[in-house]
């Protein structure tokens, strides 16, 4: 064809040589010759175009992915929500006696014992009225040896006939007088003394003490004025609620009876090392919170945890299920829901919609879609797509469902 094409094409192109062409000196032949390569090669281009496309390499081959086959597990229902730290105890400090605070006996902020002095008040004049009660309380036995001298005295003339019944009852009536005033003189004593063990302030109970809030010298009141706070750390207090519907999740009302297990997450995500146990739980819903108000205490002897922090509490109650435990990346989200690539028996990948609980270390807890035996596909998944062929990678067990069934066997 190309032998019948490229002479033809000769023979026209010399019958119509512009004169332009010849006038600006551009050679014949040079023309001649770049026109049949341009011709060749839209004839080459066309004999190629019938052809049929070859297929692009690797586009329908499958992708290696790895897939675990899910198994039930039995676990109770377990549920976290936020919740607020206390002190066991959080103790007020105030003075007992008024006067001029004359030192602050501790550094604050530092942890101390029961009894610890904190705080003096000028003791002088507590020291005075000490006194001042042992002298009346010298007093009133003297005026009581002298009532019982009266009535011995009585007793006699009146059973000589020297004196009338209404005398000696005078003399006894005096001495029971005095008496009871000496009773009262040793109270004031004591009273005075113990006034004056009050102008020394002491830590009522172990912990760590707070900022002062009064300066030396300040004139302070019995009873009114806040000193400083003291936080006992250990045992350690956990406030949190449940709303109504959670509560009929775990089972109903909670209590310290039939919640199994109570475990804290701490700010920074780690679990916190020791358990807690259930010492409060409201008797009733909170009408207008519509929640459940309860608190966990927490063994605190290393004082990682402080009071006022919020954490995350876990609590485990209610009935045993089976359920399933996926890892975190497999489970995705569309509009729809969530979901898993599940492969078929043709190893294809196909969308499964799941119902999931929470999640328990790096797993999500699966409560509906998976069936036992489900091969689940847990990596390579941007990959994926509805019916994209897979080359499975099969593991008994990952790493990360480990932690998520060491919790539930333990």
């Amino acid at each position: 064809m190309t032998r019948v094409i490229i002479p033809g094409f000769l023979a026209l192109f010399g019958h119509c040589y512009p004169k332009f062409l010849r006038t600006a000196g551009i050679d014949k032949q040079v023309c001649v010759n770049f026109c049949c390569y341009g011709l060749m090669a839209l004839l080459l281009m066309a004999c190629n175009g019938n052809k049929p496309a070859q297929p692009v390499p690797g586009k329908n081959q499958a992708i290696p992915a790895t897939i675990v086959a899910v198994q039930p597990v039995i676990m109770p229902v377990s549920l976290e929500t936020i919740a607020q730290t206390e002190g066991a105890k959080e103790i007020e400090i105030r003075p007992r006696v008024g006067g001029i605070l004359l030192k602050r006996l501790y550094t604050e902020g530092m942890a101390v014992e029961a009894g610890q002095p904190l705080f003096l008040i000028d003791p002088e004049p507590f020291q005075n009225a000490l006194a001042e009660a042992k002298a009346a309380l010298q007093e009133q036995n003297v005026r009581v040896l002298r009532a019982k001298s009266d009535e011995d005295r009585q007793r006699q003339l009146l059973a000589e006939n020297f004196v009338s019944q209404r005398a000696y009852d005078l003399a006894t009536a005096d001495l029971a007088i005095a008496a009871a005033a000496l009773q009262a003189a040793k109270v004031r004593v004591q009273q005075a003394e113990l006034n004056l063990s009050y102008t020394t302030v002491r830590a009522p109970e172990k912990g760590v003490t707070g900022r002062s809030q009064l300066s030396e010298g300040t004139l302070i009141s019995a009873n009114s004025s806040l000193l400083t706070t003291l936080t006992q750390l250990s045992p350690i207090w956990v406030r949190f609620s449940f709303a109504d519907n959670e509560v009929a999740r775990l089972g109903g009302h909670l209590s310290e009876k039939n919640v199994h297990r109570v475990k804290m997450i701490l700010p920074d995500g780690s679990e916190y090392q020791q358990e807690g146990k259930i010492n409060f739980a409201a008797s009733k819903i909170d009408p207008q919170l519509g929640t459940q108000q309860l608190r966990a205490t927490f063994a605190n002897e290393d004082q990682r945890v402080f009071p006022g922090q919020f954490v995350r509490i876990r609590v485990t109650a209610g009935e045993s299920r089976a359920v399933f435990m996926v890892p975190q990346v497999a489970v995705l989200t569309s509009d729809r829901g969530r979901f898993v690539y599940v492969l078929n028996d043709s190893d294809e990948a196909t969308q499964r919609p799941v119902i999931v609980d929470n999640w328990m270390g790096k797993d999500w807890i699966i409560l509906e879609g998976l069936q036992t035996g489900d091969r689940v596909v847990v990596d390579n998944l941007i990959k994926l797509m509805p019916g994209k062929k897979i080359e499975p990678q099969v593991r008994d067990q990952l790493p990360s469902l480990q932690p998520g069934l060491d919790s539930i066997n333990n």
